[in-house]
């Protein structure tokens, strides 16, 4: 029986990093991890990565709708809106969402361990600030 969950444990720990590193090097190949293309599609300067990006979303909305994934109901709580001000903005200054400076750190690119810093210091002071002032309800997010 224990074997059966060590291979079955290997297995999804195998699966997991093969596909953590198949999808490190379509980003990485696809612009996401430059931080040169990131900031040319940010300026508005090259289409070529917002196209890509949407084209992503378009495509899950429509694996979404096929598989009919619905949103768990749920009230939007007062944070929602200037978080999401606050990602877009860190991701434009910093050249990608928190997975992109892994996969920058991996590729070379050192600066983006300032980036990395700036995202574990950031969910930490969230997590203060909602302890100590707001306490908002966390639902899925797990502030």
């Amino acid at each position: 029986m224990e074997g059966d969950l060590m291979r079955t444990r290997g297995a999804m720990l195998l699966a997991n990093v093969i596909t953590g590193l198949t999808l490190g090097y379509t980003v990485s190949n696809i612009g996401f991890g430059d931080y040169t293309e990131l900031n040319r599609m940010f300026t508005f300067q090259d289409l070529r990565m917002l196209l890509s990006f949407a084209g992503a979303v378009v495509i899950i909305v429509c694996a979404f709708a096929l598989l009919r994934v619905r949103r768990t109901p749920g009230r939007i709580h007062a944070g929602v809106i200037p978080g999401a001000v606050l990602f877009g903005t860190g991701w434009a200054i910093s050249g990608g969402c928190p997975a992109i400076p892994i996969v920058q750190v991996a590729s070379g690119y050192l600066p983006a361990l300032v980036t990395i810093v700036g995202v574990i210091v950031g969910i930490r002071l969230c997590r203060w600030a909602n302890a100590r002032y707001f306490h908002l309800d966390r639902g899925s997010c797990g502030l």
